[in-house]
């Protein structure tokens, strides 16, 4: 009989912050790495939700191009200029040389280095920073200096525009843009059945996987997009409906040879090297088998919840405004499947999976947002029912008059109801989830005369219970785009601005002083 090991401090259950300083302290987790972040992340929890708490406005920036945020580090003027948000005002990290637009870069993915294995290369093992330049190469940057550590040369004859995650943090692909029959080609009657082409790759180190090209051919003439997610491969129609497929089956079996960086391939070129890039190694000659296949009428099809289940509108004009929720391994709708918040409202409602892991369904709209569960229906263990976690509701006066006076003293009678995202009335615009502190972070809206004020609410991911609200200093214009993060300490807020520049504007949590006695 073997004895139990005593039980860690860091496992009470106590919310008191100072307990859980001083079994810190104490170096009762200093052997678990995973227990001792936990326990300081509970801690930020409890100092962030205290009443004393507040977040100031400590940096503001413009740039004339989009600007990016995640992970603790923000980018401007399109990843050229990198700036980290975990010091208690933003410092640069690195700006990179000025390039000439045929080199400016297409898109990025930050890679997070790995925890759980040694690497060869001591620079693999920092996070990095993976660019897509306008001239077809792909670089590993340093994430905290911009030093080029890695450089791939992808192809001189086709033109890559984007990059994806697969598995995150694991295998990523680059895409190019969609082919398009040549002048030549119309004039000679040749038919371009190639619509793109896709290289993949894994991180940590650096591999490649493979390159295939989108035959419409094989994948059928409506064929208009491609990705890659958790091993499917996807490809989207004109018509209005996705097929799946497994891409472990696409490179077991059409992949012919594999390839390596640095190899020299056949007399032509060394693999990843300019001018020769990467050559296609996996032919999809015939259709692989569909794993899954389904019609909508927009916004796609999203995969998620335990168990598998799926979400998408039915391609049909009477479905508009729906969100029919089914099992994957049958199609069979689930009990109270189909959500409907029946929105009058200017923009519509969105649905999502719960990015935690608990299986969860998010539906939001201008003054609902609503938690879903997928649970075994009583009695019947293989079919499922959607339930609701809980609801957030924004706060809404019902009582508006019917009859207005105008300035002149005109009565007006109102002739049509409010709409649920009216400027008068408090409205959803975001929902995001901080998984390090597991609370859902929502943006409302109010108006005050003509400027929107908004603030970013803090709520118990667990049971929806709001927890601190916090405004944002600078005004809401719904006709520009925004985007707010909640990243542990810190709010981020970017705006476009009405001179089509945007701004970046970060706050910090701080303590208030205490009175003096």
């Amino acid at each position: 009989m073997c004895a139990l090991p005593s039980p860690c401090a860091c496992t009470r259950t106590s919310k008191n912050s100072c307990v859980l300083l001083a079994s810190r302290s104490s170096g009762s987790c200093a052997n678990d790495t995973g227990r001792l972040l936990g326990a300081n992340l509970k801690i930020l929890r409890n100092l962030i939700l205290q009443d004393g708490a507040e977040f100031t406005k400590v940096w503001s920036k413009t740039s004339k191009s989009l600007i990016s945020y995640e992970s603790g580090r923000i980018y401007f003027d399109n990843y050229r200029c990198c700036y980290s948000s975990l010091l208690p005002e933003p410092e640069q990290l690195y700006e990179l040389p000025k390039a000439p637009k045929t080199e400016k870069i297409e898109d990025a993915l930050l890679c997070q280095c790995p925890l759980d294995k040694v690497l060869p290369n001591a620079s693999d093992q920092k996070s990095c920073l993976l660019v897509l330049t306008a001239h077809n190469w792909l670089y590993r940057l340093s994430a905290d200096t911009g030093k080029t550590l890695e450089r791939v040369y992808l192809s001189s004859h086709f033109k890559f525009r984007s990059l994806g995650w697969d598995s995150s943090q694991e295998t990523f692909y680059v895409k190019t843009v969609q082919s398009k029959q040549t002048t030549l080609e119309r004039q000679a009657g040749v038919d371009n059945n190639i619509l793109m082409r896709v290289a993949v790759f894994q991180v940590f180190p650096l591999e490649l996987v493979g390159m295939l090209e989108i035959n419409k051919k094989v994948f059928g003439k409506t064929a208009v997009d491609v990705l890659l997610s958790q091993g499917v491969l996807a490809v989207s129609h004109s018509s209005k409906h996705v097929r799946l497929y497994s891409f472990e089956y696409i490179v077991n079996k059409f992949r012919n040879e594999e390839l390596a960086l640095g190899q020299q391939w056949e007399l032509k070129g060394i693999v990843g090297e300019a001018p020769y890039g990467i050559p296609v190694n996996i032919h999809i000659h015939e259709c692989p088998p569909v794993l899954f296949e389904m019609s909508y009428f927009e916004n796609g099809v999203q995969i998620g919840g335990h168990p598998w289940h799926y979400i998408y509108t039915p391609n049909h004009k009477r479905h508009i405004g729906t969100h029919h929720i089914c099992s994957i391994t049958d199609g069979a709708l689930a009990k109270n499947g189909v959500q409907d918040m029946k929105c009058d409202s200017l923009e519509a409602d969105w649905i999502f999976f719960h990015p935690d892991d608990s299986g969860r369904i998010v539906h939001a709209g201008p003054s609902t947002i609503n938690v879903l569960k997928i649970m075994a229906e009583t009695g019947c263990d293989w079919k499922c029912e959607i339930v609701t976690d809980f609801s957030i509701t924004a706060a809404r006066d019902n009582r508006a008059p019917q009859v207005i006076v105008t300035s002149s003293g005109r009565a007006v009678k109102r002739r049509f109801q409010l709409l649920d995202d009216d400027p008068a009335q408090e409205t959803f615009r975001m929902v995001k989830y901080e998984d390090e502190l597991d609370l859902l972070a929502v943006v409302d809206i109010t108006h005050t005369e003509d400027d929107g004020q908004a603030h970013l609410r803090l709520h118990d991911n667990k049971t929806g219970v709001l927890m601190k609200r916090v405004p944002l200093k600078e005004p809401w214009d719904v006709t520009y785009s925004h985007e707010v993060y909640f990243d542990r300490d810190t709010i981020i807020h970017t705006v476009q601005e009405k001179n089509n520049s945007f701004c970046c504007h970060v706050y910090k949590m701080k303590r208030q002083a205490l009175d003096e006695p």
